[in-house]
């Protein structure tokens, strides 16, 4: 019993918007206490702890009573026949109130019957004599705020992208669905969430596209799957059932938010922190601290504040899908799944269906559906008949009866939603193009080929058109850039194309390399160029810039390899933004950290730069191997601690100085872009000369204080000058090519893949010109492909 108490609580805590630290500070009970109850892992919960509980949940007397059953095994029936022939009416009342009152009473009757003196507390939970506390408002006010703001923007962004996929032009394809088989359903008392005993049948789950969100509702379990075959519309639906629901949303229902759960990998990380993560990428904002030291982004998806649209099961590696299907069937919270059949069906029979979830499967296009959508979409040909166009002789064709009575190919092909957009792109777009050619049964002799025509010439046609205001592209290679981005995508195993990982299509190696040596260059040219304008001497101005641009290269890129290539972690855009001018919204969350990282890592940074620099100037001189390496240790000893200092100070102003984005704001691919790219040179403005002056100041203290204890030790104002001018250029330089998003996107996006011939130089305008003809779609902070059968028949074409 212990576990369905853990399942019980877990439900109704949920259901008032608290996680559990909220639920542990409004209780009292221990977080821990709390977790072990929903987990199983504690059983028998004290009566008392059962009434705090339900005293912090400010449960009605319904909920109250249902959390004592689970609580107390005897409470379930097991007193008078009253209880008993009361259950299956309290099932029965959940569409009549009066018979729900009446059950409710009938149960606590027979609780009260039953009770003992051991039992005294159990009816105290059902009758408390202290009137349950408020709740807290300024606990939930945020998660709530963030909540309505959420859905702002996310009404916001897929509006606009509904119209730039020209889903209302002239109208949306009609996708209707039909009830799933049976074999892929769960029992239907688990759908309909009844009681043990209560009759059950199916619900009728049969509609269209815009009655979807009523469909949803109709679900009591608030978990419904979409199943379709490729190209069948599933997208589309979600996209529709995202707008219809926020239109008709209470505040307190969920906000959908739809997640590609092709780029989740079950194995290595949660649901919720899949989720959190997730929804930090495309909403920046919700990355701001919230109620119980954790981000609002946490707060949101623990409260059950945000509805997940898990778009693409089918899109995962196959041996994903059986660990996310269990994955999913551990958790209560509602969801929409999409998914092809035969993927889902078969992690189905290798594990279970999805727990209380309904499917439904969409049906294909008709005759009818073509004859009244693809000649409306064609420029009117004849004047005197305005009916008439190039579709109505090969929509004629298709209803006439094949010899061996099975539907034409073509029929067959534009049964789905996806075939049917590119076919109009193809032909209803382009005048000179006449559909008829498709009935070649000798050029076209089956469905595969029919396919590969529509989705091969799906790009020559959206390339031949120009764009007012926009570049023109050369079709043969926009085919092998697109082609490029659709191998990276397929061998990453995610359909997220993030401008932040492009860099991934190159080996680790490759990636490290190019960066270590890329920033080599950078800080050599700007440390010999320095060091030539201070010393005069252009051939000391070249040594030094080389040595200090080869250290500085090896050590940017040790620390590049470790932080990001070993540990297989992302450079990720910067979720804040800088204020300079007046006091941050949030000034304490990153400085201490930031303090002991910068110090450490200048410690580390100095001290390696001191000794080779100390090792080299003094063989230089022709000094012995003793000598050499004394003065190495020395000199590793003071720029340790000059460059541990000044970073410690710059690391922590910035964090002072960050605070996080709005939920509200924009978020696209190029918005993420521009906001890294902003923060990034801000911070390089003000980075440079805080830890040049830092460096140079903190150079002649350093060399005051350990004056005689390391030797006789020379920093003249000119060279603490040069120091801190060349330090604080190189450094923000460094960190900016090897430790931020927009310096990874420039190095490797901007330079080294165009240069090699795997995309253009302008990169972020190709992708946006590919967005505007309909080849990409965004998915908040992401693009992705328009299909994935189109990213598919890329990738195998570039390969």
């Amino acid at each position: 019993m212990a576990g369905e108490f853990g399942a019980v609580l877990r439900r109704l805590r949920e259901k008032a918007g608290l996680t559990q630290d909220e639920l542990e500070r409004r209780s009292g009970v221990s977080v821990s206490t709390i977790r072990g109850l929903e987990t199983g892992k504690r059983s028998n919960p004290r009566m008392t702890t059962v009434q705090q509980l339900a005293d912090a949940l400010a449960l009605r007397s319904g909920d109250r009573e249902e959390l004592l059953r689970a609580a107390v095994p005897g409470r379930r029936g097991g007193g008078t026949g009253e209880a008993e022939a009361d259950a299956p009416e309290a099932g029965t009342a959940q569409a009549d109130a009066a018979q729900a009152e009446a059950a409710q009473a009938g149960a606590a009757q027979a609780g009260t019957a039953q009770a003992d003196s051991a039992q005294a507390g159990a009816t105290a939970v059902a009758s408390p004599a202290v009137p349950p506390p408020p709740p807290a408002p300024a606990v939930r006010a945020a998660p709530a705020e963030a909540a309505e703001q959420l859905a702002k923007a996310v009404a916001a962004r897929w509006q606009r992208e509904e119209e730039q996929r020209r889903i209302q032009d002239p109208y949306p394809l009609p996708v209707r669905w039909k009830a799933a088989s049976e074999t892929l359903t769960d029992h239907w008392a688990n759908i309909r969430r009844l009681p043990p005993g209560v009759p059950s049948g199916p619900l009728d789950l049969s509609g269209r596209l815009e009655g979807v969100a009523e469909t949803y509702r109709s679900i009591p379990s608030g978990r419904l799957v979409v199943l379709g075959r490729s190209g069948s519309g599933k997208t589309v639906l979600t996209l529709r059932f995202v707008l219809d629901h926020l239109r008709s949303r209470t505040p307190a229902e969920p906000v959908p938010v739809i997640f590609s759960i092709g780029a989740w990998d079950p194995t290595a990380v949660t649901l919720r922190d899949w989720l959190t993560e997730q929804l930090t990428r495309d909403h920046p904002g919700t990355a701001a601290p919230g109620p119980g030291k954790v981000s609002l982004a946490s707060a949101l998806v623990d409260s059950g504040r945000v509805l997940p649209v898990l778009d693409g099961f089918d899109e995962m590696a196959d041996g994903l899908r059986r660990p996310a299907l269990e994955a999913l069937n551990a958790t209560t919270l509602p969801l929409v799944l999409t998914s092809r059949p035969a993927e889902y069906a078969a992690a189905v029979a290798e594990t279970d269906v999805l727990t209380s979830a309904a499917p439904i499967e969409l049906t294909d296009l008709t005759l009818d559906d073509l004859d009244h959508y693809l000649p409306r979409t064609t420029r009117k040909a004849d004047r005197s008949d305005p009916a008439a166009g190039a579709w109505q002789p090969v929509l004629k064709k298709l209803r006439e009866p094949s010899p061996d009575g099975s539907p034409a190919p073509l029929a067959t092909v534009l049964s789905t939603p996806l075939m049917v957009a590119l076919a109009r792109t193809v032909y209803s777009d382009t005048p000179e193009h006449d559909p008829a050619e498709l009935l070649d049964t000798e050029r076209f002799p089956g469905i595969r080929e029919l396919e590969e025509h529509l989705l091969d010439n799906f790009l020559p046609t959206v390339y031949r058109r120009s764009r007012p205001g926009a570049r023109g592209w050369d079709p043969e290679r926009v085919q092998r850039w697109l082609g490029h981005l659709a191998r990276h995508l397929t061998e990453l195993r995610t359909p997220d194309l993030a401008w932040w990982r492009l860099g991934h299509g190159l080996r680790g190696s490759t990636r490290t390399l190019v960066t270590a040596l890329v920033t080599a260059l950078v800080i050599g040219l700007v440390d010999g160029a320095l060091s030539t304008a201070f010393g005069g001497s252009l051939a000391g101005g070249v040594l030094d810039g080389t040595v200090v641009g080869l250290l500085a290269g090896l050590l940017f890129g040790l620390v590049h390899w470790f932080t990001y290539t070993v540990t297989g972690k992302d450079v990720q855009p910067s979720a804040v933004r800088l204020r300079i001018r007046g006091r941050p919204r949030s000034t304490k969350w990153r400085a201490g950290s930031r303090l002991v990282i910068g110090t450490l890592g200048g410690a580390f940074f100095g001290s390696a730069y001191g000794f080779m620099v100390g090792l080299l100037r003094a063989l230089s001189r022709h000094a012995g191997p003793a000598s050499a390496l004394e003065t190495g240790l020395i000199d590793a000893i003071l720029f340790g601690l000059i460059f541990g200092g000044a970073a410690g100070l710059s690391f922590c102003l910035l964090g002072l100085l960050e605070t996080p984005l709005d939920i509200v704001s924009a978020v696209s691919p190029g918005s993420v872009l521009r906001a890294d790219r902003r923060t990034v040179l801000i911070q390089l403005v003000f980075w440079a000369p805080v830890f040049g002056t830092a460096v140079g100041l903190g150079a002649g203290v350093v060399v005051d204080l350990l004056q005689g204890h390391l030797g006789q030790l020379v920093m003249d104002p000119m060279s603490s000058l040069m120091l801190g001018t060349i330090s604080g250029l190189g450094g923000a330089l460094g960190y900016t090519l090897t430790l931020t998003a927009w310096g990874q996107w420039c190095l490797l996006a901007r330079v080294w893949l165009p240069l090699t011939g795997r995309l253009p130089w302008a990169v972020a305008a190709f992708l946006d010109d590919a967005y505007q003809r309909g080849v990409l779609r965004q998915a908040g902070a992401v693009y992705q492909f328009r299909h994935a059968r189109l990213q598919s028949r890329l990738a195998r074409r570039r390969r």
